[in-house]
């Protein structure tokens, strides 16, 4: 386990920031969202200040720490998401916490792409102090813009496995012109330090990179981590919400131990990625998709495979409807 780090800036600073501005401000008062989220920020500096630390990253970041065991979990994740989550702890905390893993997390206040200084620091020092070479495994996790900082940030580690869900390699409009969906984002500097993501994985160990084929910007992104060491894991039919689906299928601890136990492979996804049988946004965007191509005979086949192992009243009237069209056909007959 890792000696914890004296953070130079803790969260207490973030919390007193509201009190501030009222008493200098008084034409801004403090609302109930922000009184929710500095009562949020205290929470994380309890808990880290118990088992860790909550350290405050320039304006939009945060690091949350528990020093736990050998094996350590690091994910990057949004504030808002987290807040959204029973407990308001990040998922990667869930996760570790089930295994009793140690954990880290970068915060981040919205879609900022880690691109701070701040945050370039904070790893540094991380690698100054040898802070990661004191676990026996180490994996990185995040999924979209998350993803993206848990593959260059991957680079801190040497050897560490990497999970990166949807991940965008870059918005450098040099290498990724083609994506439209962040053109604010366009404007952050991605050609300095752990800029490219795809270069920042060369010395990690193994490296999963998951994505919907079916969303042509995440295919693209995804074609641009190549190596060896890197397997592509592909999830269609999720309409790009891939770790939403993966968590809501819970399937995310399984993939976090077996990436950490070095066992993860496209055979054992593939049994994890069975899941998505009973998963029903999986299973009805499977029947919009032979709806849509006019495909009865497939229509009939999803629905009574569903029919027969889940309770699903839409696929059992999509069932009956088909049924009675075959009947009113061969009546015609």
């Amino acid at each position: 386990m890792s000696d914890t780090l004296s953070p130079p800036q803790t969260a207490d600073v973030a919390i007193k920031v509201l009190a501030d501005a009222a008493a200098t401000n008084t034409s801004t008062p403090v609302t109930p969202a922000d009184e929710d989220r500095a009562n949020w920020l205290a929470l994380l500096d309890q808990i880290g200040d118990e088992a860790g630390y909550f350290e405050q990253l320039g304006s939009q970041h945060w690091a949350f720490f528990l020093d736990e065991d050998p094996t350590l979990l690091v994910t990057f994740e949004q504030a808002d998401d987290i807040r959204a989550r029973p407990g308001q702890m990040p998922l990667g905390h869930d996760i570790a916490k089930e295994k009793g893993w140690s954990h880290l997390c970068i915060i981040a206040d919205g879609d900022t792409y880690y691109r701070d200084p701040r945050v370039y620091g904070y790893f540094d020092r991380l690698v100054d102090d040898a802070f990661f070479e004191d676990f026996d495994a180490v994996l990185f996790m995040g999924a979209g813009v998350q993803g993206y900082a848990a593959a260059a940030f991957s680079v801190a580690a040497p050897g560490a496995a990497v999970i990166a869900i949807s991940p965008r390699a870059t918005l450098s409009p040099d290498w990724a012109s083609w994506d439209k969906r962040s053109l604010k984002s366009r404007k952050k500097d991605f050609t300095s330090r752990y800029g490219y993501a795809p270069d920042m994985i060369d010395g990690a160990g193994r490296v999963f990179i998951l994505h919907d084929p079916d969303v042509a910007e995440d295919a693209m992104h995804a074609a641009l981590f190549r190596g060896d060491h890197v397997t592509h894991l592909r999830c269609p039919r999720l309409a790009g919400r891939v770790d939403w689906a993966l968590t809501h299928m819970q399937v995310m601890s399984p993939l976090a131990q077996s990436a950490i136990d070095g066992t993860l492979t496209r055979t054992s996804f593939a049994q994890l990625w069975r899941g998505r049988r009973n998963f029903g946004p999986y299973l009805r965007a499977l029947l919009t998709q032979a709806q849509a191509r006019g495909r009865i005979k497939m229509e009939k086949a999803i629905c009574q495979n569903v029919v027969t192992r889940l309770n699903a009243p839409k696929f059992r009237k999509r069932l009956a409807d088909i049924l009675a069209a075959e009947v009113e056909a061969s009546l015609k007959d």
